[in-house]
């Protein structure tokens, strides 16, 4: 193999992706078997497992027991939209559904917890220290689009009428009122995103499967330089996208 010259399972891998774009192998077709690859291709047994397990990686194929490797159906990716954060009275989630004029539900559940020392370095908190935890299940017309699992401090929220963040009479606002009613006011949000291999968890609750990708967004309020909540929220890559939508001041 000469110097930039692709491994032939790559370059069957390439091959076969091209046919499964361009609609050649179109979505519930089975997959050129192992033996079949290997004759086409002129490849041995070992590049043609590799080229599958490429297109599986990719989320381009799955295997069936005792069937073989079909096409997936490719979904339509449908945005998640993110605007400048206001104060609204709603949740992120909400305004974001309204921007797409989507109706979401989610189902919450929570529980105090010690912060471990990601979270406790998100926080500007010590390891140990006692945070409230929520997990969260996003749903859009049934379907599971989102997780999201935040933790806020208890140094800020204990005892007080918002500790729980679904619960009580600001139980569902968001994070700007929920703390602003404990005279906390938040003035900044930071969000990074990135993407990393879905854990089994995650594509279980999301229904993906094995290797598939999902995008992760940290986010964190701050008050006067002060985190006081942070919270990963985690979204199906083949799926949805996030779009940003922030205004020019």
């Amino acid at each position: 193999m000469t110097i930039g010259e692709q491994p032939a399972y790559l370059r069957v891998a390439d091959d076969l992706r091209k046919q499964i774009v361009n609609g050649a192998l179109p979505p519930h077709t089975r997959l050129p078997s192992q033996a079949r690859i290997r004759e086409e291709y002129g490849v041995s047994d070992t590049v043609a497992l590799e080229a599958r397990k490429v297109l599986m990686a990719e989320g381009l194929v799955e295997g069936r027991s005792g069937s073989g490797t079909y096409v997936r159906e490719r979904p339509v990716p449908r945005r998640v939209a993110r605007s400048a954060y206001r104060s609204s009275g709603s949740t992120p989630f909400r305004q974001e559904q309204a921007e797409t004029g989507a109706r979401g539900t989610w189902e919450s559940r929570s529980e105090q917890a010690e912060a471990g020392p990601e979270i406790a370095e998100r926080l500007a908190i010590k390891p140990g220290d006692r945070v409230m935890r929520t997990k969260y299940v996003f749903r859009d017309a049934g379907e599971p689009m989102m997780l999201s699992t935040s933790w806020e401090p208890l140094a800020v929220t204990g005892r007080t009428p918002v500790m729980l963040p679904e619960e009580g009479p600001l139980g569902g606002c968001g994070v700007v009122e929920r703390m602003a009613a404990i005279d906390v006011i938040v003035d900044n949000v930071a969000e990074e995103v990135g993407a990393r291999p879905g854990l089994a968890e995650e594509l279980l609750a999301l229904g993906g499967v094995p290797g598939h990708v999902v995008l992760v967004i940290e986010r964190t309020y701050f008050a006067s330089g002060r985190p006081v909540e942070t919270a990963d929220v985690v979204v199906p890559a083949d799926r949805y996208r996030v779009a940003y939508h922030l205004p020019v001041k």
